[in-house]
């Protein structure tokens, strides 16, 4: 991936200022001002977000809102974070990796903990149903609109006609060709009946792929071509009556951040997880830190989640993240590290290990998407 030119990185000492040599300009600018507070200076239109590098820092990054106090030993790695759309990727500087590891700290376990600690879950009777829907341009769990919401485009779909809008989505995963044994093949992928469709089959593969270790099913995957960041997000769906996995999720990965937030795993007709909504955030790396962080929970339905449709939301701003089934808060965390422009996901995926292998019986087997809808926060 081409690296965008403001989303470079540079770190400063307790006196001096180490530029990001041999990446070019611009990139986020460290200085100091007058009475010796660090400050920091970007591209245009770019949020700025810096963290410490050294013994006792935190590895939670910072919004940039004015000159800071920086105790001397330490560092400081910025990032310049353009608005969406964006292609992008975010580097650290050779300093901070020679002079305080490859990613400048580890979280501590009790840090983890305390992350994982401060997540609520919720357990909302929803025997009896969720949100009435009033308005179709908001989102359910807002219908009076007290979020400001305004529709974002570029991610919303109505799976209208016979085709996948080839502006908006992959009908693959170019990055990746699925959890093993299940090959993505983008033939599994439909739309028809105003419905995007993700089948999962019995069917052998290729033997290149064979070789790689795919073999006995296929699945389906369709990826945004754009990053997004930050805002409301909603589907309609169905889960497929298998074991194969029904997941919207988003994601990024490059060399120095990637994390990802798991709005749903649904194993639907996996043995006990028939009525589980599993909702998970991952940090893999950032530009501060190298090590997987996961933090999960799950809300038990009073249905089966194959039997219907059901809406399914994220409301993710820097912040936090909230989750919400059918209209309602079922969990909510604070968030930490979620503040790289992710990719929107949809797959089915084979997860021997979680949900088993899916039966001969149970397929074919699809996972069916309403629509998917977007919003961001107006002024």
């Amino acid at each position: 991936m081409s690296i965008h030119r403001c989303m470079l990185a540079g770190t400063v000492l307790a006196a001096s200022v180490v530029p990001l040599a041999g990446q070019g300009t611009p990139s986020p600018e460290i200085s100091r001002d007058a009475a010796g507070n660090v400050v920091l200076s970007g591209p245009r239109g770019c949020e700025l977000r810096y963290w410490l590098i050294g013994p006792g820092a935190s590895s939670l990054s910072r919004r940039y809102a004015g000159p800071f106090d920086v105790a001397a030993g330490l560092a400081v790695g910025a990032v310049a974070i353009p608005p969406d759309p964006v292609d992008y990727a975010a580097r650290v500087s050779p300093l901070a990796r020679d002079d305080f590891g490859a990613a400048g700290i580890e979280p501590q376990a009790e840090d983890v903990g305390q992350w994982a600690a401060a997540w609520e879950a919720f357990t909302p009777d929803l025997s009896g149903g969720g949100v009435q829907r009033v308005r179709d341009d908001l989102p359910l769990s807002d219908q009076a609109n007290e979020g400001r919401w305004v529709p974002y485009e570029p991610l919303t779909d109505e799976f209208e006609g016979d085709t996948l809008d080839a502006t908006k989505w992959w009908p693959n995963n170019p990055g990746w060709k699925g959890r093993q044994p299940a090959f993505f093949y983008a033939g599994n992928v439909t739309v028809s009946d105003g419905k995007l469709h993700l089948a999962m089959r019995k069917q052998e593969v290729a033997e290149a792929s064979k070789e790689e270790g795919y073999h006995t099913y296929t699945s389906a995957a369709v990826k945004s071509k754009q990053t997004v960041r930050y805002g409301y997000f909603e589907v309609k769906a169905k889960p497929m009556k298998s074991a194969g996995s029904s997941s919207f999720w988003f994601y990024d990965s490059t060399d120095d951040w990637w994390t990802e937030i798991d709005v749903y795993e649904i194993g639907g007709r996996a043995p006990g997880y028939e009525r589980k909504l599993n909702m998970t955030v991952h940090v893999m790396r950032t530009p501060a830190e190298r090590q997987h962080i996961a933090i999960g929970g799950a809300y038990e339905t009073p249905w089966d989640l194959v039997d219907d449709y059901h809406v399914y939301g994220l409301e993710w701003d820097e912040r936090e993240l909230r989750f919400y089934l059918d209209g309602v808060l079922v969990r909510w965390g604070p968030n930490t590290h979620w503040h790289q422009p992710l990719t929107l996901n949809f797959d089915s995926e084979t997860m021997p290990d979680w949900f088993g292998l899916p039966k001969d019986e149970d397929l074919p087997s699809t996972y069916s998407i309403e629509y998917v809808r977007a919003w961001k926060r107006g002024e």
